[in-house]
């Protein structure tokens, strides 16, 4: 099962969707509420609201999806008590909440829209929201026996064995021809039809990089351990001089930009030199 969620300021607008009943719509939860339409819920969650006019995106919108075959087997009641869980991983207990599932497609899912203000008037921190909530759907699959994400990802990953140990034997030769630049690297990574695509955030920083082979979009973990951006980026910055961790560039040249270095990614490269460090004085026999 997978779990979204995030702030949002348009909170009419959002539960008049999850209402929609061209999408089949069926309440399968609701708590401190009793409107029974989509304005009088709205009217409801502003009336709390009001005492906290500083939030701006003040309603907690998530999205629970079950794997199709999952969700074809479950009834009202069953979607219910995923929500209720839901809600009590994610701390959000004792508060205005609504709960919409969608049938019209193959994959059934739920709308589940929270009042972000406590009967307190405090806001819910949502800080890594989105993250949270994956976390926690993952957690409520794992106590109901539902099929979980890593089990979907594991599957998935099984059957592509044989495009992910192509692309690793492609990474591998290119790398033993020593690339000195990103750019190098991404360009010879080409000519063997390996399409390596920077994942880059909204703050301009490196996260790592996907790579498509033969109609297959892979990230670089998911291929191989040893393809995430830290230790792609430390292998071929060492093969451009760089040694020691103060050495450790804090932003690099990719396809005619400047991008930064996640603080997660320099990390990474600073525990590669330092590994290679310990491996060459082992080498020469310093420390015996």
């Amino acid at each position: 099962m997978i779990g979204k969620g995030h702030s949002i300021a348009r909170t009419g607008a959002s539960i008049d969707y999850g209402w929609n009943q061209e999408k089949d719509a069926e309440v399968v939860f609701k708590e401190h509420l009793a409107g029974d339409s989509p304005k009088e819920i709205t009217e409801e969650f502003k009336i709390i609201q009001s005492q906290n006019e500083r939030c701006v995106n003040n309603t907690l919108s998530f999205i629970l999806s079950p794997t199709v075959e999952d969700g074809h087997q479950m009834s009202k009641s069953q979607l219910q008590e995923i929500t209720r869980l839901f809600l009590k991983e994610m701390e959000l207990k004792n508060r205005q909440a609504i709960a919409f599932v969608h049938r019209d497609k193959a994959h059934t899912h739920v709308h589940v829209y929270v009042n972000r203000i406590g009967f307190d008037g405090k806001a819910y921190n949502d800080s890594f929201n989105g993250k949270r909530s994956q976390l926690a759907a993952d957690n409520v699959a794992k106590q109901l026996g539902l099929t979980r994400v890593r089990e979907v990802q594991q599957e998935k990953l099984l059957e592509l064995k044989g495009q992910r140990m192509a692309i690793k034997h492609i990474n591998d030769r290119v790398l033993e021809t020593r690339p000195k630049s990103i750019d190098e690297y991404i360009s010879k990574m080409k000519v063997h039809q390996v399409k390596v695509i920077p994942s880059i955030n909204k703050s301009n920083q490196l996260q790592g990089f996907r790579f498509e082979y033969k109609g297959v979009n892979l990230k670089g973990s998911d291929v191989h351990r040893s393809m995430t951006g830290g230790k792609l980026i430390g292998e071929i910055t060492q093969n451009s001089g760089i040694s020691r961790m103060k050495e450790v560039p804090s932003s690099l040249k990719l396809l005619d930009k400047t991008v930064q270095i996640s603080t997660n990614m320099a990390t990474s490269i600073a525990k590669g030199l330092v590994k290679q460090v310990i491996k060459k004085s082992l080498d020469v026999g310093i420390g015996f």
